[in-house]
């Protein structure tokens, strides 16, 4: 019988992470140390143009468990969650904010939840302090995507969860990274998951998950997870083609029986029509957007192309020096 892979491997999300990395790093391996928990570290740099990725390398030249990727470019957390599922080797993975706002006592907590056999393990937000406005728009995302959508968010809301080796292998060989988020695929998958709450702590300094990088996330979330805009398309423009007959047999049975007035109304003629041209319009276009948006992510995914592009690691960057050190010598 194989023995259990028990490393755990944290996903380390770097982007402009320089002054928080080693901290950050430091701080991990001495909480799974006194935990007796085994770890490998990897840090993703999702494209940071500054010493972010250099400090990431040095990190894992100083300790073995730590390895560096680096991206092309900013694809943004979810795709760089993704890149980390097909770099680690544990036996189940987690994600860590460089700012450590998932608190690291969940994560072992999580953890534990693995040993006993559980193959998905989400750690939610019981509470959190991220400003009126933050807390308002991810509280009315989470409420939104669990009425209209096919999955169920915990209360509060996630975006991490501690996965197994089996889990991480089906999204690596089954799932598109393209326009989809790790926690939703994970939400579809099943495998009966384990909630597990905690406090987020108050962000550090200033976020830098944008508003825009937000609302591209909401929607990619919203589509992937959702076909109630594409049924409520089908079944309103179904009732508004039965409304529509119904009006314009009573329109004609007006012109011809009733003098030219409806329900005892005079009928007019150009407010009417100016309302129902404005009103069909005004939804033909909401509903022409809705279509094209799973259009767009039909179109993206039959292309194919990567949803990531991994542009180097700790070690081919250290190859590529040696081979230039050799070449001008």
């Amino acid at each position: 019988m194989a023995v259990k892979n028990k490393t755990l491997s944290v996903v380390l999300h770097s982007y402009y992470s320089g002054d928080r990395l080693r901290s950050a790093s430091q701080k991990i391996m001495e909480k799974m140390d006194a935990e007796s928990i085994p770890l490998e570290i990897i840090i993703i740099d999702d494209g940071s143009t500054d010493n972010s990725f250099d400090i990431a390398c040095e990190l894992a030249d100083q300790y073995p468990r730590i390895s560096a990727i680096q991206l092309s470019k900013n694809y943004t957390t979810p795709y760089a969650k993704f890149a980390g599922l097909q770099v680690c080797k544990g036996g189940c993975a987690v994600f860590v904010p460089d700012d450590l706002q998932r608190p690291l006592e969940n994560v072992v907590d999580m953890y534990r939840i693995w040993e006993q056999g559980h193959k998905i393990v989400i750690g939610y937000r019981a509470s959190r302090d991220d400003g009126f406005m933050n807390d308002l728009f991810s509280n009315t995302y989470y409420k939104i995507m669990n009425f209209f959508s096919e999955v169920d968010f915990p209360p509060g809301g996630a975006d991490d969860f501690l996965a197994d080796r089996e889990v991480i292998d089906v999204i690596n060989e089954h799932i598109s990274p393209r326009n989809t988020s790790p926690i939703v695929e994970v939400l579809r998958l099943g495998f009966s998951p384990i909630l597990v709450p905690y406090d987020r702590p108050k962000g550090m300094g200033k976020s830098r998950w944008t508003m825009k990088k937000k609302i591209r996330l909401a929607k990619d979330t919203f589509f992937a997870s959702s076909s109630f805009p594409i049924k409520f398309i089908t079944y309103a423009g179904l009732t508004i083609f039965t409304f529509s007959i119904v009006l314009i047999i009573a329109v004609i049975y007006a012109k011809l029986f009733t003098s030219n007035r409806l329900f005892g109304l005079q009928m007019a003629g150009w407010a009417t029509t100016l309302t129902l041209i404005t009103f069909f319009n005004g939804f033909t276009l909401l509903c022409l957007g809705v279509i094209a948006e799973y259009i767009y992510r039909i179109f993206d995914e039959v292309k194919g192309r990567p949803g990531y592009i991994i542009r180097q690691t700790d070690t081919s960057r250290v190859k590529s020096a040696q081979k230039s050190e050799e070449q001008n010598s």
